[in-house]
């Protein structure tokens, strides 16, 4: 508690009375001193409200919010921290921040840590598995517990990495670490029977990052939905998740006889889209597109994209709720989540042009 009040006190005054005398004159910003005179209490009190509340009483618990809330009074995070032993800080390491999915992702886990008194520390991987190693090993001591989204390590990399650190994976299953998943199946089974309705037979997998847990996940989908309608499937890639590696991916779906192809990621199908545009092919008139994720990009493009709409926000929420319960209680069993995409239908794809 001590170091605490340093912390926190403005050097200028000595003692608890003319802290809080200095502060209600507005000579300086309220602190716990100015709070513990309006409320009748020990800045020791004030300090637990904030870092301990379960030891304090409801009643008081009440009035010193209140009062904090009236005088605009911010706790500290760094105090904060020398009480609880904690960085007050969660790391983040996304596999590349330049595919639109991520940034809604981004902010849905910063706003959940915000709400539950954390700030975020953000690191890209530049999709690179070693790259993501080597972060968490640098975060290590300088926050209280790390997501890794979309990783691209091995899986006993993944382990070794985390190995004592309160651990995350996001669109990552493991048995030992915690996971929290968007899983597609049902969506994509959905979008390859709506292909079908449009008398679509023959189709295309443009396949994504070999390494990417969804990208292999999303063609099982794919490959068991197209064995159940006995259709033809020609399978393409890997293709890297990017705009050029779906420009690349369009160019070699024109080498097939696909009349549908399914993209692994959103931005994947809006670089199929240029491509074939480029080359005077009509979506969806020659060529159906869908993608996945459903980013922003996905409902600007022309025509807009047919795809599957992950739950960013759940996605980012839960992880970092389930962060949180393991660094609070260390050494509890992982936790895992699988929420479902949902299959939205738009103007990239439809009946195949006959003339």
């Amino acid at each position: 508690m001590k170091a605490i009040a340093l912390i926190l006190a403005p050097l200028e005054y000595s003692g608890q009375a003319g802290r809080a005398d200095a502060e209600e004159r507005g000579l300086s910003k309220p602190t716990i001193y100015s709070i513990a005179q309006r409320c009748g209490v020990s800045a020791a009190t004030v300090s637990r409200v904030f870092n301990r509340p379960e030891l304090v009483s409801p009643r008081v618990r009440e009035q010193v919010t209140a009062v904090a809330r009236e005088l605009g009074y911010l706790p500290n995070p760094a105090a904060r921290g020398l009480v609880t032993g904690r960085a007050e800080t969660i790391g983040l390491i996304v596999s590349d921040i330049t595919n639109p999915f991520f940034p809604l992702l981004v902010r849905s886990i910063q706003r959940t840590a915000e709400r539950m008194g954390s700030s975020v520390m953000l690191v890209d991987a530049e999709e690179s598995a070693a790259a993501e190693v080597r972060h968490v090993a640098r975060l290590r001591g300088r926050v209280d517990g790390v997501i890794v989204a979309s990783p691209r390590s091995s899986s006993a990399a993944l382990r070794e990495a985390a190995k004592g650190l309160p651990c995350v994976l996001l669109n990552r299953p493991l048995r030992d670490l915690s996971s929290v998943l968007c899983d597609n199946t049902s969506a994509l089974f959905e979008a390859g029977e709506h292909l079908h309705k449009h008398g679509h037979r023959s189709f295309a997998l443009l396949a994504g990052p070999s390494a990417s847990w969804a990208a292999a996940r999303r063609s099982q989908a794919i490959r068991g939905w197209a064995r159940g309608r006995g259709v033809e499937l020609t399978e393409l890639g890997p293709f890297r998740a990017t705009f050029k590696g779906g420009r690349q991916a369009g160019a070699a779906l024109l080498e097939t006889a696909a009349t549908a192809a399914f993209a692994f990621d959103d931005l994947t199908a809006c670089g199929v889209l240029a491509e074939l545009a480029g080359r005077g092919v009509a979506v969806p008139g020659d060529r159906s597109v869908v993608g996945c994720d459903d980013v922003l990009l996905a409902r600007t493009v022309t025509p807009s994209l047919t795809t599957v709409t992950a739950p960013m926000d759940d996605l980012g929420a839960i992880a970092v709720q389930v962060l949180t319960r393991q660094i609070e209680a260390p050494g509890g069993a992982p936790e895992h989540h699988r929420l479902p995409g949902v299959f939205v239908a738009r103007d990239s794809t439809g009946p195949r042009s006959t003339s």
